[in-house]
């Protein structure tokens, strides 16, 4: 038979395991709203800088893991070779010019040839036509004697005359004509030079390298006097500017996780500093490593237990809001909370909702 005080003993047992259910419960709720993930990382955009013309560094003001600005500059090719063939570009575009130039005196003098000639085909051909109407005229009055036959040779001798006259001066005038020419060709070619001088421009240009944007430099391993070609980077740039976190959340995670979902995430070289940030995208494939099919391209994420059917996981893309760029490292550790249902702009959807 239990006694008050046997009962009076028990009950802060069950305060206890009544504190523990709620809490229990309590994490349970919190871990279905807002899953954690410390399969994390940071992760920035890269490029690998490489010149786009071959040639000798000739100098490089940048050291590995130094903080650049967008339009500093990164190193310089020697620019010698470039400014000697842009120096040659231009030195035949010039003579090109000159010869176009002396082209068309020479075609203008042609053209006023053929003007000339022109105008004494019009002077040929009036004489003729006068020739023939004198002697349309007088062969009529012949018969009646008002014209001798020595008057009637003279007119026909007259008309022959102008008429080899004309002859002879069409001739010269389709002569002048064909001898016109032109400077057609001379302006195709200086079209070929002109574009050879732009590309000489453009490739002086390359030899100076900037940065594309804020960033970081890493994997620099060289030095002035190497020589830089486009089929190897030189160093890589970490874009800086705007910062992720990748993190691999279970499957049974992603529900209600889509872009715009806000997110906490912290680096384990700094866990007691938390930054806030959204979700940007969320992967839509993996190439499992337990069997099925192979996906080549696409994120491969191991499942630990071989034996246990195990959730896969997926690739949740996260943008930092406010990152600290002395403390964010690409491919540090990290660990991403997302909670379901809120948005940074809105808050939590379910509170939107009432």
């Amino acid at each position: 038979m239990n006694t008050p005080a046997s009962k009076k003993s028990k009950l802060p047992a069950l305060l206890i395991a009544l504190v523990a259910l709620v809490l229990l419960i309590a994490a349970l709720w919190m871990v279905d709203r807002s899953p954690k993930t410390d399969d994390a990382y940071a992760f920035a955009d890269t490029i690998n800088v490489v010149p786009e013309v071959a040639g000798r560094i000739v100098e490089m003001p940048v050291r590995d893991n130094q903080k650049v600005r967008k339009g500093d500059l990164l190193f310089r090719l020697d620019p010698r070779p470039f400014e000697a063939t842009l120096a040659q570009a231009r030195a035949q575009l010039d003579a090109l010019d000159k010869q176009i130039e002396l082209t068309q005196r020479t075609v203008d003098a042609q053209q006023y040839n053929a003007q000339s000639v022109a105008a004494s085909v019009a002077a040929a051909r009036a004489n003729a036509r006068q020739a023939a109407d004198t002697l349309r005229r007088l062969e009529p009055l012949l018969g009646q004697g008002y014209a001798s036959p020595e008057d009637i040779d003279k007119a026909r001798t007259a008309q022959r005359a102008t008429q080899a006259q004309l002859d002879a001066v069409l001739l010269q005038s389709r002569q002048a004509a064909a001898a016109v020419s032109g400077v057609d060709a001379l302006v195709a070619q200086k079209a070929a030079a002109q574009a050879q001088v732009t590309e000489a421009e453009l490739r002086l240009e390359y030899a100076t390298v900037r940065a594309p944007f804020n960033g970081r430099i890493v994997a620099l391993d060289t030095q002035a006097g190497q020589y830089a070609s486009p089929a190897k980077p030189v160093f890589t740039l970490i874009a800086t500017d705007e910062w992720f976190v990748v993190a691999n959340f279970r499957e049974t995670d992603l529900k209600n996780v889509q872009p715009g979902t806000r997110c906490t995430v912290y680096l384990m070289s700094d866990s007691g500093r938390r930054f806030e940030g959204e979700v940007e995208s969320v992967g839509y494939g993996v190439t499992p490593t337990d069997g099925g099919t192979w996906l080549d391209g696409l994120p491969r994420v191991a499942r630990t237990i071989n034996w246990v059917h195990v959730s896969q996981r997926f690739p949740v893309k996260i943008r930092v809001e406010k990152p600290d760029e002395s403390l964010f490292r690409v491919g540090a550790s990290a660990v991403a909370i997302v909670h379901r249902g809120e948005t940074r702009s809105t808050g939590p959807a379910a509170q939107g909702g009432r």
